[in-house]
């Protein structure tokens, strides 16, 4: 049996595509006691209010008729946002070059969180150039969350 995010981005890929977007992740989880199933898009120009309900209708639809999860959730479809998190090869790659922030689940250095440009991203090991020039790679299992940088 697949699992839920796996048959929602099934169904959810192709509405993506016919609303102009990407896929960039899908997600399952509980926040506050309620389940969560949120469908996150990308788009060159930004994901519009109207790709989100171009996506999700149909994608509720055809989730009543799939029936994959047990229970009640919330369906959310959204933009993957400006500090997306990056947990897929494709993503790294896609941000390739990009300022970066790399969480890690242990203090390395005396620190847990590292900002620089992705360099590099091969086998599970991202590798990030720091502003000092200083490069730095952690294994995928080290880092407990990766995010696009937001510069204000």
């Amino acid at each position: 049996m697949k699992k839920v995010t796996e048959l929602a981005a099934e169904l959810a890929l192709p509405l993506a595509e016919a609303a102009g977007c990407t896929l960039w992740d899908v997600e399952y989880v509980r926040e506050g006691g309620t389940w969560y199933l949120r469908v996150l898009l990308d788009a060159a120009e930004g994901v519009s209010i109207n790709q989100c309900e171009a996506v999700s209708r149909p994608l509720s639809d055809a989730l009543d008729q799939a029936d994959p999860v047990e229970g009640s959730y919330v369906l959310e479809v959204g933009s993957a946002g400006a500090e997306r998190a990056l947990k897929k090869p494709e993503h790294f790659a896609q941000c390739m070059g990009q300022e970066i922030d790399v969480k890690l689940y242990r203090a390395r250095e005396g620190s847990k969180l590292f900002t620089g440009t992705l360099t590099g991203y091969q086998a599970g090991q991202v590798t990030i150039t720091m502003a000092d020039g200083q490069t730095m790679t952690v294994d995928k299992k080290e880092i407990a969350q990766v995010r696009l940088h937001l510069t204000f």
